[in-house]
Protein backbone atom coordinates (compact mmCIF):
# COMPACT_ATOMS: atom_id res chain seq x y z
CA UNK A 1 0.00 0.00 0.00
CA UNK A 2 1.20 3.49 -0.75
CA UNK A 3 0.20 6.93 0.37
CA UNK A 4 -0.23 9.19 -1.94
CA UNK A 5 -0.60 13.24 -1.29
CA UNK A 6 -2.02 14.59 -4.84
CA UNK A 7 -1.15 18.32 -6.74
CA UNK A 8 -4.61 19.38 -6.25
CA UNK A 9 -4.03 19.26 -2.32
CA UNK A 10 -0.17 21.03 -2.57
CA UNK A 11 -1.67 23.30 -4.84
CA UNK A 12 -4.19 24.50 -2.03
CA UNK A 13 -1.73 24.09 0.77
CA UNK A 14 2.03 24.33 -0.67
CA UNK A 15 2.82 24.95 3.17
CA UNK A 16 1.37 22.06 4.53
CA UNK A 17 2.88 18.94 6.05
CA UNK A 18 1.24 15.61 6.67
CA UNK A 19 3.09 13.53 9.21
CA UNK A 20 2.80 9.66 8.86
CA UNK A 21 2.79 7.04 11.73
CA UNK A 22 2.27 3.37 10.62
CA UNK A 23 2.45 0.75 13.49
CA UNK A 24 1.82 -2.94 12.64
CA UNK A 25 1.36 -5.76 15.23
CA UNK A 26 -1.02 -3.95 17.75
CA UNK A 27 -3.06 -5.60 20.16
CA UNK A 28 -5.88 -2.78 20.54
CA UNK A 29 -8.76 -4.91 22.82
CA UNK A 30 -10.52 -2.78 25.31
CA UNK A 31 -9.34 -3.74 29.04
CA UNK A 32 -11.47 -1.90 31.11
CA UNK A 33 -8.98 -2.14 34.00
CA UNK A 34 -6.50 0.43 31.88
CA UNK A 35 -9.60 2.71 31.64
CA UNK A 36 -7.70 5.38 34.48
CA UNK A 37 -4.76 5.38 32.44
CA UNK A 38 -6.58 6.30 29.10
CA UNK A 39 -8.99 8.37 31.51
CA UNK A 40 -5.39 10.81 32.86
CA UNK A 41 -4.23 10.96 29.46
CA UNK A 42 -7.10 12.34 28.00
CA UNK A 43 -7.26 14.64 30.84
CA UNK A 44 -3.93 15.83 30.92
CA UNK A 45 -4.52 16.41 27.11
CA UNK A 46 -7.43 18.01 27.78
CA UNK A 47 -5.33 20.48 30.21
CA UNK A 48 -2.57 21.26 27.43
CA UNK A 49 -5.20 22.13 25.31
CA UNK A 50 -6.53 25.14 26.81
CA UNK A 51 -3.17 26.68 26.73
CA UNK A 52 -4.61 27.01 22.65
CA UNK A 53 -7.93 28.53 23.70
CA UNK A 54 -6.87 31.22 25.80
CA UNK A 55 -9.78 33.75 24.05
CA UNK A 56 -12.75 33.59 25.75
CA UNK A 57 -14.46 33.71 21.90
CA UNK A 58 -13.79 30.59 20.78
CA UNK A 59 -13.82 31.04 17.34
CA UNK A 60 -11.43 33.68 17.44
CA UNK A 61 -8.21 31.23 18.87
CA UNK A 62 -5.31 31.26 15.85
CA UNK A 63 -6.15 27.48 15.86
CA UNK A 64 -9.54 27.82 14.87
CA UNK A 65 -9.15 30.46 12.85
CA UNK A 66 -6.47 29.07 10.85
CA UNK A 67 -8.57 25.96 10.04
CA UNK A 68 -11.66 27.52 9.25
CA UNK A 69 -9.53 29.60 6.61
CA UNK A 70 -8.15 26.38 5.41
CA UNK A 71 -11.35 24.70 5.33
CA UNK A 72 -12.86 27.97 3.43
CA UNK A 73 -10.63 26.85 0.51
CA UNK A 74 -12.50 23.58 -1.07
CA UNK A 75 -15.92 22.58 -1.22
CA UNK A 76 -17.38 21.65 2.13
CA UNK A 77 -20.09 19.44 3.74
CA UNK A 78 -22.39 22.53 5.43
CA UNK A 79 -20.86 22.33 9.13
CA UNK A 80 -18.37 20.77 8.20
CA UNK A 81 -14.99 21.71 10.40
CA UNK A 82 -11.53 20.09 11.00
CA UNK A 83 -11.49 17.66 13.91
CA UNK A 84 -9.37 19.58 15.95
CA UNK A 85 -12.21 22.44 16.54
CA UNK A 86 -14.06 19.60 18.00
CA UNK A 87 -12.00 18.36 20.73
CA UNK A 88 -11.14 22.00 21.85
CA UNK A 89 -14.79 23.03 21.40
CA UNK A 90 -16.04 20.23 23.94
CA UNK A 91 -12.79 21.50 26.07
CA UNK A 92 -14.30 24.85 25.95
CA UNK A 93 -16.88 23.42 27.17
CA UNK A 94 -16.01 22.02 29.99
CA UNK A 95 -16.77 18.78 28.86
CA UNK A 96 -15.01 15.13 29.25
CA UNK A 97 -13.31 12.87 27.33
CA UNK A 98 -14.41 8.98 28.13
CA UNK A 99 -11.84 6.31 26.63
CA UNK A 100 -12.95 4.63 23.52
CA UNK A 101 -9.95 1.94 23.11
CA UNK A 102 -6.20 2.22 23.30
CA UNK A 103 -5.07 3.56 20.06
CA UNK A 104 -8.17 6.35 19.45
CA UNK A 105 -7.62 6.83 23.17
CA UNK A 106 -4.07 7.81 22.86
CA UNK A 107 -3.96 9.83 19.67
CA UNK A 108 -6.81 11.94 20.58
CA UNK A 109 -4.52 12.56 23.78
CA UNK A 110 -1.97 14.06 21.23
CA UNK A 111 -3.93 15.62 19.13
CA UNK A 112 -5.97 17.71 22.47
CA UNK A 113 -1.95 18.08 23.73
CA UNK A 114 -0.62 20.10 20.44
CA UNK A 115 -4.08 21.32 19.20
CA UNK A 116 -3.46 19.31 16.03
CA UNK A 117 -6.09 17.32 13.78
CA UNK A 118 -4.99 13.44 13.99
CA UNK A 119 -7.11 10.75 12.63
CA UNK A 120 -6.46 6.86 12.35
CA UNK A 121 -7.43 3.97 9.92
CA UNK A 122 -6.97 0.25 9.84
CA UNK A 123 -4.50 -0.70 7.26
CA UNK A 124 -5.95 -3.99 6.77
CA UNK A 125 -9.39 -2.19 5.71
CA UNK A 126 -7.43 0.14 3.56
CA UNK A 127 -8.49 -0.92 -0.15
CA UNK A 128 -5.25 -0.32 -2.92
CA UNK A 129 -3.37 2.93 -2.19
CA UNK A 130 -4.67 5.38 0.71
CA UNK A 131 -4.73 9.35 -1.58
CA UNK A 132 -5.48 12.71 -0.47
CA UNK A 133 -6.48 14.74 -2.54
CA UNK A 134 -9.49 16.40 -4.75
CA UNK A 135 -12.71 14.24 -4.99
CA UNK A 136 -14.50 13.89 -8.38
CA UNK A 137 -17.63 14.19 -6.80
CA UNK A 138 -19.80 10.98 -5.88
CA UNK A 139 -16.79 8.48 -3.85
CA UNK A 140 -19.29 6.37 -1.32
CA UNK A 141 -19.05 7.56 1.99
CA UNK A 142 -20.66 5.69 4.78
CA UNK A 143 -19.62 7.33 8.34
CA UNK A 144 -19.97 5.73 11.87
CA UNK A 145 -23.70 4.90 12.34
CA UNK A 146 -24.76 6.13 9.01
CA UNK A 147 -27.37 3.61 7.01
CA UNK A 148 -27.50 6.07 3.84
CA UNK A 149 -24.75 6.69 1.90
CA UNK A 150 -23.17 10.33 2.11
CA UNK A 151 -20.88 10.99 -1.14
CA UNK A 152 -18.03 13.30 -1.36
CA UNK A 153 -18.67 16.12 -3.13
CA UNK A 154 -16.53 17.16 -6.02
CA UNK A 155 -13.63 19.54 -5.10
CA UNK A 156 -13.75 18.28 -2.06
CA UNK A 157 -10.53 17.07 -0.09
CA UNK A 158 -10.55 13.93 0.97
CA UNK A 159 -8.84 10.67 1.71
CA UNK A 160 -9.49 8.06 -0.44
CA UNK A 161 -9.03 4.25 -1.45
CA UNK A 162 -10.29 2.34 -4.62
CA UNK A 163 -13.63 1.43 -2.53
CA UNK A 164 -14.18 5.26 -2.26
CA UNK A 165 -13.77 7.94 0.88
CA UNK A 166 -12.02 7.05 4.02
CA UNK A 167 -12.15 10.14 5.75
CA UNK A 168 -14.52 13.72 4.09
CA UNK A 169 -13.07 16.96 4.51
CA UNK A 170 -9.29 16.52 5.52
CA UNK A 171 -10.17 14.17 8.54
CA UNK A 172 -13.56 15.85 9.73
CA UNK A 173 -15.35 12.70 9.52
CA UNK A 174 -14.09 9.20 8.78
CA UNK A 175 -15.71 5.92 7.04
CA UNK A 176 -17.21 3.25 9.45
CA UNK A 177 -15.29 0.63 7.17
CA UNK A 178 -11.90 1.77 7.71
CA UNK A 179 -12.17 3.07 11.36
CA UNK A 180 -9.98 2.00 14.03
CA UNK A 181 -11.73 -0.85 16.46
CA UNK A 182 -10.80 -3.27 19.04
CA UNK A 183 -9.76 -5.84 16.16
CA UNK A 184 -7.09 -3.48 14.59
CA UNK A 185 -3.83 -4.74 14.02
CA UNK A 186 -1.90 -2.91 11.89
CA UNK A 187 -2.56 1.08 12.14
CA UNK A 188 -2.39 4.30 9.97
CA UNK A 189 -2.09 7.44 11.76
CA UNK A 190 -2.11 11.33 10.06
CA UNK A 191 -1.42 14.73 11.99
CA UNK A 192 -1.92 17.17 9.32
CA UNK A 193 -0.34 20.77 9.27
CA UNK A 194 -1.30 23.85 7.22
CA UNK A 195 1.79 25.68 8.08
CA UNK A 196 5.23 25.77 9.58
CA UNK A 197 3.84 27.24 13.18
CA UNK A 198 1.62 23.81 12.69
CA UNK A 199 4.13 21.95 11.28
CA UNK A 200 6.80 21.79 14.35
CA UNK A 201 4.07 21.11 16.54
CA UNK A 202 2.78 18.72 14.65
CA UNK A 203 5.93 16.80 14.60
CA UNK A 204 6.54 17.66 18.10
CA UNK A 205 3.05 15.61 18.54
CA UNK A 206 4.34 12.18 15.93
CA UNK A 207 6.94 12.01 18.29
CA UNK A 208 4.98 12.03 21.40
CA UNK A 209 2.70 9.78 19.88
CA UNK A 210 4.94 7.09 18.72
CA UNK A 211 6.66 6.58 22.05
CA UNK A 212 3.01 6.64 23.70
CA UNK A 213 2.20 3.91 21.10
CA UNK A 214 5.68 1.97 21.90
CA UNK A 215 4.81 2.35 25.41
CA UNK A 216 1.73 0.93 26.05
CA UNK A 217 2.06 -1.64 22.92
CA UNK A 218 5.36 -2.58 22.98
CA UNK A 219 5.31 -1.58 18.94
CA UNK A 220 7.32 1.35 17.53
CA UNK A 221 5.56 2.78 14.65
CA UNK A 222 8.34 4.39 11.55
CA UNK A 223 7.26 8.17 11.23
CA UNK A 224 7.24 10.07 7.57
CA UNK A 225 6.52 14.05 7.00
CA UNK A 226 5.14 14.87 3.69
CA UNK A 227 5.61 17.96 2.26
CA UNK A 228 5.77 19.58 -0.96
CA UNK A 229 9.55 20.64 -1.50
CA UNK A 230 11.09 18.42 1.15
CA UNK A 231 13.48 15.96 -0.89
CA UNK A 232 15.21 14.26 2.42
CA UNK A 233 12.33 12.60 4.39
CA UNK A 234 12.25 10.09 7.06
CA UNK A 235 12.65 6.96 5.59
CA UNK A 236 10.77 3.35 6.22
CA UNK A 237 13.74 1.37 6.02
CA UNK A 238 12.95 0.05 9.86
CA UNK A 239 9.49 -1.20 9.04
CA UNK A 240 10.15 -2.85 6.21
CA UNK A 241 12.69 -4.85 7.72
CA UNK A 242 10.64 -5.80 10.87
CA UNK A 243 7.64 -6.74 8.78
CA UNK A 244 9.13 -8.16 5.64
CA UNK A 245 12.48 -9.62 6.74
CA UNK A 246 14.38 -7.60 4.54
CA UNK A 247 16.30 -4.72 4.49
CA UNK A 248 14.28 -1.96 2.55
CA UNK A 249 15.53 1.44 0.16
CA UNK A 250 15.70 4.31 1.07
CA UNK A 251 12.67 6.69 -0.21
CA UNK A 252 13.19 10.55 -0.81
CA UNK A 253 9.54 12.46 -1.48
CA UNK A 254 9.40 15.34 -3.87
CA UNK A 255 7.22 17.24 -5.22
CA UNK A 256 7.15 15.40 -8.33
CA UNK A 257 7.24 12.43 -6.65
CA UNK A 258 4.97 12.84 -3.07
CA UNK A 259 4.49 9.18 -2.47
CA UNK A 260 5.80 6.19 0.37
CA UNK A 261 5.27 2.86 -0.37
CA UNK A 262 4.06 0.85 2.97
Amino acid sequence: MKVIVENEFWGLFPEAQISVLVVKGLDNTVDESKDPYFKTLLDKGAKRAEDFISDENFTQNDVIQEWRQAFSKFKTKKGARSSIEALLKRVSQGREFNPINPLVDIYNSVSLSYAVPCGGEDVNKIVGNLHLGQAKGGEPFFPLGAENDAPALPEEIIYYDDEGAVCRCLNWREAQRTMLTEETKDAILVIEAINGEQAARAQAAMTELQTLIEDYFGVKGEITHLTLDNPSMEELQDLVKDYFGVQGKLVHLTSESPEITL
